[in-house]
């Protein structure tokens, strides 16, 4: 019997495949030039990874781990992540890419301006409650479109029309609450909204509750398109 779409979904989440038999791989495949991270319980390490694969993204000399065969076998079995990105949808700001990890290293969460919804929680706090996930990035970037709109929205008194205009609406607050009396007001809110969600996670009665454990850390970050670079607000 066909495996229905939730059936489906649910087995992706949970890691396994059921019965799928294990597609063979070609012998000329990549080695893991960086080992894996199944041990990383803190977030502190979780971190370190984090900008360790940064500093390689930033020089052009990414290691591509966690690609190779042996890794693509080991994640039929499950996942066990050692962070969560909540990074915005745009297509120059991969997190996989950004941070030089692999299959099986990252949670990635994905919404044009890293705007929370329920599906954006519970898929924060899935990884939190079932795969003990010991880290959560906020991470905005440079020249956010969804920012940008919000900015734009801020000093003509109008919203985009339809979807749009309710994914402005939410970060409309942070903008409102910015000053504008720097150089960059673009850049100062897309620093403030990473930290704005951030807050919101910690004060959030599901994901908030492993903070204050000590269980997982959340850090805001910013993105930069001209430098590569993640800094850590």
């Amino acid at each position: 019997m066909a495996m229905s779409r939730r059936g489906a979904l649910k087995a992706s989440l949970l890691g396994g495949v059921g019965a799928a038999a294990v597609t063979a791989f070609p012998t000329s495949v990549w080695a893991d030039p960086v080992p894996g991270a199944p041990s990383v319980r803190t977030p502190a390490e979780a971190l370190r990874l984090l900008k360790e694969g940064n500093r390689r993204w930033r020089r052009y000399a990414s290691s591509h781990p966690n690609e190779g065969r042996g890794r693509r076998e080991e994640m039929v079995g499950g996942q066990n992540p050692f962070a969560v990105v909540l990074g915005c949808a745009d297509s120059r700001v991969p997190p996989e890419l950004v941070f030089d990890r692999g299959l099986g290293d990252l949670f990635t969460i994905r919404s044009a301006g890293q705007v929370l919804d329920g599906s954006v929680l519970g898929s924060i706090a899935y990884a939190v409650e079932h795969l003990s996930t010991p880290l959560i990035v906020v991470m905005g970037h440079q020249s956010c479109g969804a920012v940008d709109a919000a900015v734009e929205a801020h000093r003509t008194g109008e919203l985009p029309h339809g979807h749009v205009g309710g994914l402005v609406a939410e970060i409309l607050e942070v903008v409102e609450s910015t000053p504008d009396d720097g150089e960059d007001f673009l850049d100062d809110c897309v620093r403030a909204n990473a930290r704005h969600i951030a807050d919101l996670l910690r004060e959030d009665d599901e994901i908030g509750g492993s903070v204050a454990e000590g269980r997982v850390q959340i850090v805001a970050a910013r993105y930069g398109l001209e430098d590569s670079r993640v800094s850590w607000l």
